[in-house]
């Protein structure tokens, strides 16, 4: 048996590496920059986006892997991934390395995309299977910090080196997950506790300290703040902001040792709540068996793999969901350094900040939800991919404002999507396989990313006339209108999804 405080620990060392590991999601922030290293074309440049997408495509062996491997060594392997991807491009573009092609830039940022999912796998099964009664609630939390790494490592090249932004950008990508990522390694792993209640004081307290660090974070993206605060001066607030979580474990290891005689207690109490427990699951489940026996397609309560989760319609409404409001929303934050620049908006750092800060509300928001009041998530897909695809129409609005407003609902809604997609797969296919089958489900992002992004480089090349740089609102205008469209698409089915899925929801709350 381990502690109390041991479990709670590992949802902080997750919390830690999901801050870290959204490496790709600063990408914007020195595309523009790359791409003048790089001496390519905006499409080679959509390219190297998508490339760090498309190693989701194989983001199911890490699945595989955390079956069959101790979750330390599929995070070392995720991490040590990172480090040659991001390591490699840096030593090229220092002059270090003489002999790269752009094909092997390509394969270099598809296996740092890759090291992402080895990664991110590990954190969602740590959290659901240490929370497994509050996975989403856990699952929430943990991504949404996720939201902040394109703000962090932004403003860690900021102190660090303002005017080499790719060049450090390549270097903090590598070594920041691999040093973080040694030290939490060896508490990353499922905690065996023999009592099953789960703190609410504990869940509380951390919403606290998620709510203020996502205020804090905001409010720091924010230029009248930026114009009073030094760089400096905000990332510290960014790092002891991502020590508090530290105080509830430590909350809970003083508990355990002021108060060791109410193991005892707990322990007796807890036997009679879970025969109690036992009964009623018992009766439940029979009810939910009958239940969904009623419409096979509607309500699952099985465990299901790969190969029945393909042949289900449900899946593939969810999928096409995603594929059309996650996925474009991230493909939009993808090329936010280039429509900026196309439309003279010289903040671009800034946007990348904002949808970062608003991302990570974003993806607290359904854990909140969960944690107070349970909903129907497919209805929660419904309410979020229509702003998505009125914040597209927005855009072509010429304005700075417009521009604002659209980035940071695009980040709220896609941030939003990506915490809900992961218990909706749990929801929809079990528990059981769920490392797998996640990662398939999230293999439309590169598909997406790949359509999408090259649709859009073509529309923008075009406009440019071919000199292979465009500026105006031409370059997009075509191309967010298509997306709006795309969007409401999504809009509808996942309507159908929730009408598909109702009933179980229904009956699961």
């Amino acid at each position: 048996m381990h502690s109390t405080s041991l479990k709670w620990l590992s949802l902080v060392a997750v919390i830690w590496l999901q801050a870290i590991n959204g490496t790709n999601t600063n990408f914007p922030a020195y595309s523009s920059q790359l791409k003048q290293l790089l001496s390519i074309s905006q499409i080679q440049l959509n390219n190297l986006a998508f490339a760090s997408d498309a190693g989701k495509l194989f983001g199911w062996f890490s699945g595989i892997a955390a079956i069959y491997l101790p979750l330390w060594l599929v995070l070392i392997i995720g991490l040590t991934l990172g480090v040659i991807g991001y390591g490699v491009q840096y030593l090229f573009v220092i002059n270090q390395i003489y002999s790269l092609s752009y094909w092997h830039v390509f394969l270099l940022t598809f296996l740092a995309g890759n090291g992402i999912c080895w990664v991110n796998t590990v954190c969602y099964v740590v959290a659901i299977r240490n929370f497994l009664s509050n996975s989403q609630v856990a699952v929430g939390l943990i991504t949404s910090y996720q939201g902040l790494s394109a703000k962090i490592y932004t403003n860690i090249v900021d102190v660090v080196s303002p005017h080499n932004k790719a060049k450090t950008f390549l270097i903090m990508n590598s070594l920041v997950p691999m040093v973080i990522g040694l030290v939490v390694a060896p508490i990353v792993r499922e905690i065996e506790v023999e009592n099953p209640k789960h703190s609410n004081v504990g869940f509380a307290l951390m919403f606290v300290i998620t709510i203020a660090t996502g205020i804090y974070a905001m409010m720091s993206s924010l230029q009248f703040f930026t114009n009073k605060i030094s760089s400096l001066g905000i990332l510290i607030g960014i790092i002891v902001s991502l020590l508090f979580p530290l105080l509830l474990p430590i909350f809970m290891k003083i508990k355990e040792l002021v108060k060791p005689w109410n193991a005892n207690k707990e322990s007796v109490r807890v036997y009679h709540v879970t025969i109690i427990d036992e009964e009623n699951i018992e009766d439940n489940e029979d009810k939910e068996s009958e239940d969904c026996s009623e419409v096979e397609d509607v309500c699952v309560m099985e465990e299901i793999g790969v190969k029945l989760m393909l042949r289900r319609m449900n899946f593939w409404l969810y999928f096409l969901v995603y594929f059309l409001g996650a996925t474009i929303g991230l493909v939009f934050l993808n090329n936010l350094g280039q429509i900026a620049e196309s439309r003279g908006c010289s903040a671009t750092s800034y946007l990348v900040s904002l949808s970062s800060s608003f991302g990570f509300f974003g993806r607290l928001i359904p854990s909140l939800l969960d944690y107070f009041y349970r909903i129907s998530r497919p209805a929660s897909l419904v309410a979020l991919m229509a702003p998505i695809s009125c914040a597209f129409f927005l855009l072509i609005n010429k304005t700075d404002n417009a521009l604002y407003i659209s980035t940071a609902v695009i980040g709220v809604c896609t941030g939003a999507i990506t915490s809900i997609a992961v218990s909706i797969t749990t929801d929809l296919f079990g528990t059981k396989n769920f490392s797998v089958n996640h990662n398939v489900v999230v293999a439309n992002i590169p598909i997406g990313s790949f359509l999408f992004g090259y649709s859009a480089a073509l529309i923008y090349h075009k406009e440019g006339h071919g000199n292979g740089k465009c500026m105006g609102m031409s370059c997009y205008n075509i191309t967010f209108i298509i997306w709006g469209s795309l969007c409401f698409l999504g809009t509808l089915l996942a309507l159908i999804l929730h009408t598909r899925t109702s009933k179980f929801y229904s009956h699961k709350q």
